[in-house]
């Protein structure tokens, strides 16, 4: 069990979390033909866009409701109806979502009766719908910000339990901490067994890195309204994160269609008792490239043990991303000597060390002075070279190398990944404590002594 704390120090250095505005905004990312707009001011959703454009090295849309001084003052219903107006002329998207921040959180507003208001005012919205989910950015963290506006999402479209079920449609519903090619592998795992995937939200589609033949002002992929809509009528649904517990709740109030929740998928062990489900589902035997692929990890597994053995390791990122990194690296035989988080998970005290801390990179790098191995996101990168100490990136924004988005690490395949890439670091960390320790030989002790003299 270990010891879950919240850093008490008077300001953050070195923030490690995000949002929870930009956690909804990059969920709103994930649905087709949607507009996500943060309801606040233009500083909120610009620093939100950089982010986002430096990981994904994108065109993002993301839009604002430009809350300046008196409507902050005043109320941000008009700001609210211009950009809905605005957004709709210029972009014409199927989908808008709204995300609230700090600002009006702080006013406090009533949104939601805004917009019934304004759909009254303007029925040239027509068939354009409108989701708005509450995110203050004082509380909660990133993978928080997600899960509220995939809840909000599922509250607006979802309308009731289909009268017909599909056999062979599960719904996915995907936490933050995966990346394109997590559900790309996940969707081709999903198939494999002859079922349909619903996946919500889907960011491999809008944001895979494709070169589109037309453009679009509105994300261009991802899930449609009507794959929304078409939720109830899946015989399971699978949540991906424990972050995605709650939205599982609201879909089986919603719909009758019960859910898994899968708190990992990386790992042997984890990615067992996925296709064991999937099997069991489709009345399908495991698919043979699937057993091969076990044997693969399998054999990786005892090549690496070797590097990964006694290692100690600091990690801080997302409850959920950390919670499957953590247990992943332990069951390799790291010790975890530093966790550092963002917001309260469920899942933090069986995390396997002594202690989780809510705090920030400067927290973390005090912890993990004499680590083996550093894993944060691209802030963590001066950390690690002052530590001198491997630095595997993970998690989000990764905007210091190329295809951030397309790293695996679910299934076996990425497992097996990981294993090679974190036991590589080890390996070359090795490598190069022993070249230090080697002494040089005579010629090179005095070539060296004469150019000190």
């Amino acid at each position: 069990m270990a010891h879950v704390t919240e850093s008490k120090k008077s300001c953050t250095v070195n923030p490690l979390k995000m949002s929870q505005p930009l956690g909804a905004s990059y969920a709103y990312l994930g649905m087709n033909r949607c507009m996500p707009v943060m309801h606040g001011s233009q500083g909120c959703t610009a620093f939100g866009l950089v982010l986002m454009v430096r990981h994904f090295r994108e065109a993002i849309p993301l839009q604002t409701t430009a809350m300046n001084e008196a409507t902050t003052v005043l109320g941000g219903s008009d700001n609210i109806e211009k950009a809905i107006l605005n957004i709709k002329q210029r972009a014409n998207p199927q989908l808008i979502g709204i995300c609230s921040t700090g600002l009006t959180e702080t006013r406090g507003e009533d949104v939601m009766g805004d917009l019934k208001l304004i759909r009254s005012r303007h029925p040239e919205l027509g068939e354009t719908r409108v989701v708005y989910c509450s995110t203050p950015d004082y509380v909660g963290a990133f993978q928080d910000g997600w899960a509220a506006a995939v809840l909000a999402m599922i509250q607006a479209l979802v309308e009731g339990p289909a009268p017909v079920r599909i056999d062979n449609q599960i719904n996915v519903l995907a936490g933050s901490h995966l990346t394109v090619a997590d559900l790309e592998e996940l969707r081709e795992m999903i198939e494999a067994f002859g079922l349909y995937p619903v996946l919500l939200p889907d960011v491999s589609g809008s944001l895979d890195g494709h070169v589109p033949e037309e453009f679009s002002p509105a994300t261009l992929g991802g899930t449609t309204l009507q794959q929304v809509a078409a939720l109830s009528a899946s015989v399971l649904t699978l949540a991906v994160g424990e972050q995605m517990r709650g939205c599982a709740i609201e879909l089986e109030m919603r719909t009758g269609v019960g859910y898994e929740v899968f708190d990992r998928l990386t790992g042997l062990g984890a990615s067992d008792r996925l296709l064991a489900t999937l099997s069991r589902l489709s009345g399908q035997p495991v698919p043979l490239r699937y057993r091969r692929q076990r044997s693969q990890l399998v054999d990786a597994m005892l090549d690496g043990h070797f590097f990964f053995g006694g290692k100690k390791v600091a990690i801080g990122a997302e409850p959920d991303l950390l919670w499957g990194m953590t247990n992943w690296l332990h069951e390799m035989g790291c010790e975890i000597v530093a966790a550092v988080t963002t917001t309260r998970s469920p899942l933090l005290a069986d995390v396997p060390t002594e202690e989780v801390l809510l705090g920030d990179l400067e927290d973390l790098e005090v912890r993990a002075v004499g680590c083996d191995l550093l894993l944060t996101h691209s802030h963590g990168r001066q950390m690690a070279e002052r530590l001198a100490i491997p630095f595997l990136r993970i998690g989000l924004p990764l905007f210091d190398r190329l295809g951030a988005m397309h790293r695996l690490s679910i299934g076996y395949r990425g497992t097996r990944d990981l294993v090679f890439e974190v036991g590589n670091l080890f390996m070359a960390s090795e490598h190069r404590m022993q070249a230090d320790s080697w002494p040089l030989p005579a010629s090179s002790q005095a070539h060296a002594s004469v150019i000190a003299e």
